[in-house]
């Protein structure tokens, strides 16, 4: 059975010959009561205390709960994009080595086709000089043939 504060502000007992001061107890019980009723009001006051801590402490724990699963995602999404970017990455490099292939054929072709054009300017320069030796050997032997 609980003690309230009432019970014992107004809690009677029985009178003997030799009892104590009814006043005497009257007082002290009325003290003891009015500290009682302090108690159990910060009692209360730190029950509701506790009761809005544990809410808090529920909240902090589904935040850094929901905080754990953004850093996870984030965790992931960091992986993704790297590994995204790695293989673009790998595209542009496999890209442009083709490209560097494709440029460095270009310039082997051209330079072919370049030795081969002064390949054939030579051949002509050398077919025209000795045609134009021919000729200038046939005037001259004309010339000669003229003179006697």
């Amino acid at each position: 059975m609980d003690l309230t504060p009432l019970d014992i502000r107004y809690q009677e007992f029985r009178q003997s010959l030799r009892g104590y001061a009814v006043a005497e107890v009257r007082e002290y019980l009325g003290r003891v009561s009015d500290r009682l009723t302090l108690i159990l009001e910060e009692n209360e006051r730190l029950r509701a205390q506790v009761r809005d801590l544990e809410t808090q402490l529920a909240g902090a724990r589904e935040g850094e709960a929901e905080l754990k699963r953004a850093v996870v995602a984030a965790e992931r999404i960091a992986r993704e994009i790297k590994a995204q970017a790695e293989r673009e990455a790998e595209i542009i490099k496999r890209e442009t080595e083709a490209e560097r292939q494709a440029a460095l054929q270009e310039a082997v072709d051209q330079i072919k086709r370049m030795k081969a054009e002064i390949d054939q300017a030579r051949n002509e320069r050398d077919l025209f000089l000795s045609q134009f030796r021919a000729l200038l050997e046939g005037y001259l032997t004309s010339l000669e043939r003229y003179k006697r």
